[in-house]
C-alpha cells in the first residue's frame, strides 16, 4: 500500500469527519489502523480525545465541601476556576490519600535525632 494523493485526501476527509482510525482503515482497505495514526501524525492533522480517557472532573467550591471531601485546593484562588480536590478524604483528614501523602512528609532523620536528644532544651 501507498499513500497516493487521492488516499492522503481520503484519510483527511474522513479524519475531518470524526472517524475513528480504525474506521479509516477499514475504509481505505489494505491498511492498518497504526498507519492512519501515523499518517495522520505526520501530516499534522489534528489530535482528537480519546474516546477512552475520562474527562477530568471539576472538584469542588468552597460551598459544595463536606466533612468528608479532600480540602485540598486547586489553582489560584484569584481565578474563576479555583476549586478544591473533592475526593473521600482519609477519616480524621482533611485530605485525600494522595494529598495527604504531599501535604504530610516524615521528619528528616537529623530532625528526628534532635528532637530525640532534646537539642535546644532549656
Amino acid at each position: 500500500m501507498s499513500w497516493t494523493d487521492e488516499r492522503i485526501q481520503q484519510l483527511k476527509d474522513l479524519w475531518s469527519q470524526g472517524l475513528s482510525a480504525s474506521e479509516i482503515a477499514d475504509i481505505l482497505g489494505d491498511i492498518t489502523r497504526n498507519a492512519v495514526i501515523g499518517k495522520a501524525h505526520r501530516l499534522g492533522l489534528s489530535g482528537r480525545p480519546s474516546p477512552i480517557k475520562k474527562k477530568p472532573t471539576r472538584g469542588a467550591t468552597i460551598l459544595a465541601l463536606t466533612e468528608r471531601m479532600c480540602k485540598w485546593p486547586v489553582g489560584d484562588p484569584k481565578h474563576q476556576d479555583f476549586h478544591f480536590c473533592g475526593k473521600t478524604a482519609l477519616p480524621g483528614m482533611p485530605y485525600c490519600a494522595e494529598h495527604a501523602a504531599l501535604a504530610y512528609q516524615p521528619a528528616s532523620g537529623s530532625k528526628k535525632r534532635d528532637e530525640e536528644r532534646n537539642v535546644g532544651a532549656a
